[in-house]
């Protein structure tokens, strides 16, 4: 079912179904592939990477802020909606001539294996997803076209054969004689052979009629090479995953040299609705720039430590475990936070002092930054001073008594208390390099975001939630407050803009983690807005004057609006 010109007849959405089964293959066979060698070297998470890296620092505070922590999910979808798209266009394209599919198809492709390959963690084989994915891709499409187009000889009789089709006498030739046998007349007659009929006859409609069956079950049998290749990936990549060697972990895990102090009795409220004092590990935020969690193996995993330092030196896992550990309740807290904001939690971690570490391998006076570097080619440039100041910055291994998570950043990562997470809490970390400031920058700096950042006093309202409907009556308001390794002195609530009035504290076991709140008053029936804020063990009191999390943070009064029956 050709044009003049060589090109397809077939409708336009049958061209673009076409064109997006085969990108699914595409994608499919690049999954498997990627499974068999580096998951991050998919094309989809690879160009999600590269699209990371290169995205507006106020593009990406604004994905965060309205997608949260499935900003990453939103990404990929986005990503694979744009890539099916671009299939479809392929597919009709490809009507005029299947080569122009096959030539976007490798361009596509050529990006993939580009982007995998120019990765912080990429390897040598990176590249071969994307081009493997691609050539299946293309063996798809031009299948598909070549099975849709129905056959022009299938219209035709049976006893028209299409060996038969030929001419049985060309010009000049005899027609073939039949031997003279035992009841003929003795003479040679020509034998019988029917009339020839034109290769191609159809008229009117049936001129653009395509093989619906064929088409059918070519999607069907297209969409089942994607899945079964895209869950044989995914099923690759999980048999690699870090799930057998944690386990084998927790068997030799050492108890801490130095326990941390006993959580106080006092220290959760346990108000319904109120954020507990310790954030379990599966309801503690994750923001970082990795779309697929790195999967390391603490086997393989070192730990170099170079630049400005007498020693320079690479730890192994078992180096680290040898050391002794100590552990420590600190509250981390993400830049990106808003006011009010989800980005923050409270942890018991386990792991060796920084500290100690960098005093044995020597950082000289004049490095003023170390800037660690992750699994995934993240970098976070943290102020020496503040590491060496005597607070309990740790290379941690545990995270409220079990093996760090693999989102958390197993089997190693980096906490200081009192500095936002992107200048302080490195996950997946492979390497720290003594350095200044006025030598080299970490991922964020150069993309809008302050070289230091230091946490700001924030207070949060959780108990009620803005826009509840409450009964008139006494009411509970409480929430949580946080001014690591200052520690929260005070906090006060305000209602309709009135006085403000101090709220019950609870208890702590040092400056670094959040502290609960809560107070008792009597609402009136209406709408009523709630405000807070807190004052640090420095007292500061937090300021009304709103900033945005860009640079270095965000800060201002938390204030919500209620319905009172």
């Amino acid at each position: 079912m050709k044009t003049d010109d060589g090109g397809s007849r077939l409708p336009r959405w049958v061209a673009a179904v076409i064109g997006v089964v085969a990108g699914a293959v595409a994608l499919g066979v690049a999954q498997l592939v990627a499974g068999l060698t580096n998951a991050s070297a998919s094309p989809v998470i690879a160009v999600g990477g590269a699209l990371v890296d290169q995205t507006p620092a106020a593009l990406k505070e604004w994905a965060i802020r309205t997608f949260g922590s499935n900003d990453k999910v939103v990404l990929i979808t986005g990503i694979v909606v744009v890539l099916a798209l671009i299939a479809a266009g392929l597919g009709v394209l490809s009507r005029r001539r299947i080569g122009y599919g096959m030539t976007g198809l490798l361009v596509f492709g050529l990006v993939g294996a580009g982007a995998a390959a120019t990765r912080p963690d990429s390897g040598p084989f990176d590249i071969l997803p994307s081009l493997i994915g691609v050539g299946a891709g293309s063996w798809a499409l031009s299948l598909l076209f070549r099975r849709v187009e129905r056959n022009d000889w299938d219209d035709l009789p049976e006893e028209y054969p299409v060996a038969d089709a030929t001419p049985a006498v060309t010009t000049g030739a005899e027609p073939e004689a039949r031997p003279a046998g035992e009841g003929d007349s003795g003479r040679s007659e020509p034998i019988a052979r029917p009339a020839e009929m034109p290769p191609v006859m159809r008229a009117g409609d049936d001129l653009y009629t395509f093989d619906r069956r064929r088409l059918l079950t070519g999607v069907v049998v297209g969409v089942g090479v994607a899945g079964v290749a895209g869950f044989g990936g995914n099923l690759l990549a999980s048999s690699r995953d870090v799930d057998v060697a944690r386990r084998t972990v927790a068997k030799t895990l050492p108890r801490p040299t130095v326990p941390a102090k006993p959580i106080p009795a006092g220290a959760d409220l346990r108000i319904r609705g109120l954020s507990p004092f310790v954030t379990p590990n599966r309801d503690f935020y994750r923001v970082d720039t990795a779309l697929v969690v790195p999967s390391v193996d603490p086997a393989d995993w070192t730990l170099k430590i170079h630049g400005l330092v007498d020693k320079p030196v690479e730890l192994t896992f078992d180096d680290l475990l040898k050391r002794p550990l100590m552990e420590a309740d600190v509250t981390l807290t993400c830049v990106s936070n808003d006011v009010g904001g989800p980005y923050v939690g409270n942890a018991r971690w386990l792991g060796a002092r920084l500290a100690d570490v960098l005093r044995d391998v020597g950082i000289r006076p004049e490095a003023d930054m170390l800037l660690s570097v992750s699994q995934d080619g993240f970098t976070c440039g943290t102020p020496v001073d503040v590491v060496m100041d005597g607070r309990d910055a740790l290379l941690a291994v545990a995270m409220n008594g079990e093996v760090l998570p693999a989102a958390h950043g197993f089997p190693v990562r980096q906490v200081v208390p009192g500095l936002y997470g992107y200048v302080s809490a490195t996950k997946w970390i492979t390497e720290i390099k003594a350095t200044r400031f006025d030598q080299d920058e970490a991922y964020w700096t150069p993309r809008g975001w302050a070289p230091m950042g230091p946490i700001k006093t924030e207070s949060r309202i959780d108990v009620p939630r803005g826009g509840d409907s409450i009964p008139s009556g006494p009411t509970t308001i409480a929430g949580v407050a946080w001014a690591q390794h200052k520690g929260i002195s005070a906090v006060e609530v305000q209602i309709d803009g009135g006085e403000w009035r101090e709220a019950k504290l609870a208890e702590v076991n040092g400056p670094d983690t959040w502290r609960q709140w809560s107070i008792e008053v009597h609402l009136p029936p209406g709408r009523r807005v709630i405000a807070v804020r807190a004052t640090d063990a420095s007292g500061y009191t937090q300021t009304p004057n709103y900033a945005p999390p860009a640079p270095d943070g965000a800060s201002g009064h938390h204030a919500i609006e209620i319905q009172v029956d």
